[in-house]
């Protein structure tokens, strides 16, 4: 269980996922600067001054075997924009989930979402051998829940009174999968998005 996804770094379209270190904190915590991101009452993004201990938890679930985690990077430049995770890994049955996700405000609604799932999801089902990728979002993220069903995955329910919010209420999480006869698809049209998000404007 504990060696069910390795160390690796994954990259596509300008973006790097490089397995989450102490290294990153501050490029973590200038990610989360932009816009604010830990105000969101919906999201999971650290406090500046729970940026370490952030992280610290990542690893720690790391060498539990739960939990994969990745700084989302600018291939380019090295500069960290956001965060994604490998979570609830189950090899009996090869399923993860992936979530724990946030970008920069700047990266949002940009080919950085497309890329990296573009990147988790092909080394799932590819490399990993998943029969299964599964996320779970609030039920008020609607944004997340939209970014999840443009990509065709299956809405599977909603659990109620599923978890903590960070301000202390309860949240409903609504889940969702992906299987992997329907992944060839799935990455045709996310390819194909990537393209269309990087190719170059035209007058």
């Amino acid at each position: 269980m504990m060696n069910f996804v390795a160390p690796v770094t994954l990259a596509a379209g300008g973006i790097e996922l490089v397995p989450l270190s102490l290294a990153h904190e501050t490029g973590l915590r200038a990610a989360a600067a932009d816009g604010e991101l830990w105000k969101l009452r919906v999201a999971s993004v650290p406090e500046p001054e729970q940026t370490r201990a952030y992280i610290e938890a990542a690893l720690a679930a790391k060498d539990a075997g739960s939990r994969f985690a990745f700084a989302v990077c600018d291939q380019a430049t090295g500069t960290v924009l956001g965060s994604t995770s490998y979570h609830d890994m189950l090899p009996p049955v090869k399923r993860v989930e992936i979530g724990w996700t946030w970008y920069a405000q700047r990266c949002q609604r940009t080919h950085v979402n497309t890329a990296c799932k573009l990147l988790m999801l092909t080394h799932a089902f590819e490399a990993l051998r998943c029969h299964v990728v599964g996320w779970r979002t609030d039920n008020f993220n609607f944004t997340s829940q939209r970014a999840i069903e443009r990509l065709g995955a299956h809405k599977d329910g909603v659990i109620r009174g599923h978890a903590l919010r960070r301000d202390g209420t309860i949240r409903d999480t609504v889940m969702y999968s992906l299987r992997a006869g329907e992944w060839p698809e799935v990455k045709a049209q996310l390819l194909y998005r990537l393209a269309q998000q990087q190719a170059p404007a035209t007058l």
